[in-house]
């Protein structure tokens, strides 16, 4: 898949264990122009050192809770040239709405995590819009199969997953005559840092492995992978769509 002259902006690499840094690492790999934004001045040295062999053409601020700082984000990527993609990879939870009972989940936890998980697409898809390439774009999300099942210790996480789920269908139907497409890769359980603080985690990667039909975890690079389908041009008839990539654990029932 060649990205050469593709010019794209990545919401949510944290480190090189994020599962944004490995798609970002083979879209540079394959071609592609990258924008990155940080949340603030405290994460800007830290996401800087991840991208630098990128050769990214803008580091940008962006509290994506802040819809002024999007639409600036768009605003800024978008003086040198349209925006052919856009992955958003931006998911929190107040570790203490992780594990333990889901009923004790307060108010605020769960505005939080879906605030942060789910809500967050919807602005960047609209801001979004107005710059993507006048042949059409790919925007991509990430999620999990604990928007459909319950993964213990998961909790609020799965719920927001749901709720993103289904922003990503409302967006491709409501963006589509506007030949931009939106999906999400709903990837098996990977080894980043914010994965580890997830009670039961490791548990989850045993039985998933045992249990999936390729007997295996899936890589980061997999996922990244897929996601590079999902943003190239051999992906222009899908949109609306939750991809597996989780070796095939999802299709079992036992």
């Amino acid at each position: 898949m060649d990205f050469t002259n593709k010019r794209g902006i990545i919401f949510g690499v944290a480190n090189p264990r994020s599962i944004a840094w490995a798609i970002s690492k083979s879209l540079s790999d394959n071609g592609a122009q990258l924008a990155f934004t940080y949340q603030n001045e405290r994460l800007k040295d830290p996401v800087s050192k991840a991208v630098k062999d990128m050769n990214p053409i803008e580091l940008v601020e962006c509290d994506a809770l802040n819809e002024n700082q999007i639409e600036e984000v768009f605003q800024k990527v978008s003086e040198s040239g349209p925006i052919d993609f856009v992955v958003h990879s931006i998911a929190f939870a107040q570790r203490e709405d992780l594990g333990g009972n889901f009923s004790e989940t307060s108010l605020d936890g769960f505005r939080t995590a879906l605030e942060v998980s789910a809500y967050t697409l919807i602005p960047i898809v609209k801001h979004a819009a107005p710059h993507v390439n006048k042949n059409g774009g790919s925007i991509i999300t990430m999620t999990f199969e604990a928007s459909n099942k319950v993964y213990p210790g998961y909790n609020i996480m799965g719920t927001a997953k749901a709720a993103l789920e289904n922003s990503v269908k409302q967006l491709a139907y409501e963006y589509g005559s506007k030949n931009i497409r939106v999906n999400a890769v709903s990837a098996g359980p990977l080894p980043t840092l914010a994965a580890r603080s997830i009670p039961g985690f490791n548990d989850m990667r045993t039985i998933h492995a045992s249990k999936s039909p390729l007997k295996r975890n899936v890589s980061h690079e997999e996922v990244a992978n897929t996601s590079l389908f999902l943003l190239s041009d051999l992906s222009s008839g899908i949109t609306g769509a939750i991809i597996p990539v989780d070796a095939g654990y999802g299709i079992m029932g036992l």
